[in-house]
């Protein structure tokens, strides 16, 4: 048995998940009429306490389409050096919206409302126009972590009285409601637009969704067809991700648990110089000079552990919903064997 930590998106559906993918009612979504991806649509908007959302197959094009749908040529964002929209989403908002990108160094991939308005831009025309502000919740590459809530009301009136957007890049966002006992609709009073990604720690083989007011999201469907994001029988896919909110939420807390037993036999570890604070499901650790990031996934995986070597001393170990508690306490093991 192969153990998987590399990341949240690598679960299988689970057989009741399958079962509903299998039941689902179909039609063209790109018509309109695929009542599975209209009910998830309405579920995730209301959810939120938004006016529209719209299904597409991966968060970095939900990404993608709401700083498109934001910003014109030549516009400068502001987010986290860390931040996905910035590392992962291939030079997205330069080839996409041909914007710019102002990258603060914050707390584990989490600005603050002071730097977020010591980096907007005068009004001067030798300077990028500030047009929108993107936040990470939780952060990848930040190890999971949670922002302060006060501290996302701090930035959104900053975004407010200088006349900015405010997106949300949610791709684990459910994780850090449960670890921080807030609400959807929190989140919704707050941002332009969220993001949230099925795929992770919902368990969902495909998809994201993309929420936001009815105008927003009648633009973001044109710009979804631009990018090629309209899918026909889509359905199959929106009824995982109706199953998913539906029950795979609250047992995220369970991910979070197994991290933590998982980062306190890497605590105990010598060569294990450094690891960040484990809120959610991710465990990022630093490893001393006696062994690099690649020779350590190397050695996990001939006890059949699977990791991720993310720089040449750090690794990253994820947990989801298809690790177990025998297969947490399997690795565990294998930890304490080096």
């Amino acid at each position: 048995m192969t153990i998987d930590f590399r990341s949240d998106t690598v679960t299988k559906p689970t057989a009741d998940m399958m079962k509903a993918m299998m039941n689902a009612r179909v039609g063209d979504d790109v018509f309109g009429e695929d009542p599975s991806i209209n009910e998830l649509e309405n579920l995730v908007a209301k959810m939120f306490g938004l006016e529209a959302s719209i299904f597409c197959p991966s968060g970095t094009m939900t990404n993608q389409i709401a700083i498109k749908c934001y910003t014109q040529p030549g516009d400068e964002v502001i987010c986290d050096e860390n931040a996905h929209v910035y590392q992962y989403e291939g030079g997205g908002i330069a080839f996409n919206s041909s914007a710019s990108v102002k990258l603060l160094t914050g707390d584990r991939g989490r600005i603050t409302a002071k730097q977020v308005k010591a980096a907007i831009n005068p009004n001067d025309n030798h300077k990028a126009h500030t047009s929108l502000v993107c936040l990470e919740n939780t952060s990848n590459r930040g190890g999971g972590s949670c922002y302060d809530f006060e501290e996302i009301k701090r930035i959104s009136q900053v975004c407010t009285e200088n006349n900015l957007r405010f997106h949300l890049d949610g791709a684990r966002l459910f994780n850090a409601l449960v670890e921080k006992n807030e609400t959807t609709k929190q989140y919704g009073e707050i941002f332009d637009s969220i993001s949230i990604c099925l795929t992770k720690g919902l368990g969902c083989p495909v998809g994201s969704v993309l929420i936001g007011k009815s105008d927003f999201i009648k633009k973001a469907r044109r710009v979804r067809k631009v990018l090629g994001g309209g899918m026909r029988q889509a359905g199959f896919l929106a009824a995982a991700g109706i199953y998913a909110l539906q029950n795979h939420v609250d047992r995220l807390k369970e991910d979070h648990d197994h991290a933590r037993q998982i980062a306190d036999a890497l605590r105990a570890k010598n060569f294990v110089k450094m690891i960040l604070p484990v809120e959610t499901n991710i465990i990022i650790f630093e490893l001393d000079d006696s062994i690099t990031a690649p020779e350590f996934v190397m050695k996990l995986k001939e006890k059949n552990v699977l990791g991720y070597a993310i720089s040449p001393n750090r690794v990253r170990l994820v947990t989801h919903l298809d690790i177990t508690e025998e297969m947490v306490k399997r690795t565990v093991d294998a930890i304490d064997a080096f």
